[in-house]
């Protein structure tokens, strides 16, 4: 009992001590004003306003609150819709481990949320040889479809 009594402690000291997401290679990362709940609801909200499907939901905030740990808000939602999915496997196989693509959302010491994502051209990149410029093309249209999700979400 004391060992997870000690990683349970060791791992709360990490998340606290976590900082913010920021800028990285291939993301978009956007703070917002916004807090954690409105922002989750926004982003749910764009994606279907922008015609693309939540397909998967996860995060460890409810769980870890049942099992009396305090954690910040975090929620991965799987986007996608199943005329990319046909298209892309018709390309690359391999491409769709990739589907859907997720959009992160946070939530920041302050009490707001950032809403973050993979870009789909940068997701993809590593199948275009394979794909072609036809996988190119999709996933510079999905690139247009998540920056306006979440333009949407963060306003």
């Amino acid at each position: 009992m004391r060992i997870v009594q000690t990683v349970a402690l060791m791992v709360w000291a990490g998340m606290a001590m976590a900082t913010p997401l920021t800028e990285r290679a291939g993301w978009a990362v956007m703070p917002t004003s916004k807090t954690y709940d409105a922002l989750v609801e926004a982003t749910l909200a764009s994606v279907k306003a922008n015609k693309m499907g939540v397909v998967t939901q996860a995060g460890p905030t409810g769980m870890a609150a049942q099992r009396g740990f305090t954690i910040p808000g975090n929620r991965v939602i799987g986007v996608y819709r199943n005329d990319f999915a046909v298209s892309v496997i018709g390309l690359s196989v391999a491409a769709m481990i990739e589907a859907p693509i997720r959009m992160y959302v946070t939530e920041n010491a302050d009490g707001t949320a950032t809403l973050s994502y993979k870009t789909p051209s940068f997701v993809y990149a590593p199948y275009l040889e394979e794909g072609g410029a036809e996988l190119e093309a999709i996933a510079a249209e999905l690139d247009t479809i998540f920056a306006s999700i979440a333009r949407t979400a963060v306003e």
